[in-house]
């Protein structure tokens, strides 16, 4: 069985956003790390990169196969988690903790209407 906090939002695309101020803070979820396998290898963006919603800011690369992730809503990319260039594992062992992949200003909160939160999301996968 998956985990997925009560207290983050989530995308049917498997990225989980915790909020703090107007920022998010978008890592991958357990279902998510879990059909991916051991994770050996992390792309992640340039500090200050402009994202849109639904565009793909990095990807995730598993002994199984690589994976786009894809931004949840529009925004600049204020903090990159660098800890994944020498250990990407850390998806892994803890997705919703150390194995963030971004944080995000937000150019709009409204975004955050569309996404799922946990019940809804584990319906989404069948948990």
């Amino acid at each position: 069985m998956s985990a997925a906090p009560q207290d983050l939002f989530y995308t049917a695309e498997h990225e989980w956003l915790r909020v703090e101020g107007n920022e998010v803070i978008v890592g991958i979820t357990d279902y998510a790390q879990d059909s991916l396998t051991d994770i050996v290898y992390v792309e992640l963006p340039e500090d200050g990169m402009e994202v849109g919603e639904m565009d793909e800011f990095a990807s995730v690369e598993s002994v199984k196969s690589v994976s786009a992730i894809f931004s949840p809503l529009a925004g600049t990319i204020c903090a990159v988690n660098e800890e994944l260039d020498d250990t990407p594992e850390l998806i892994n062992e803890d997705p919703y903790g150390q194995g963030w992949i971004v944080r995000i200003s937000m150019q709009d909160s409204s975004a955050l209407d569309r996404m799922m939160n946990a019940s809804a999301y584990l319906k989404q996968i069948g948990e």
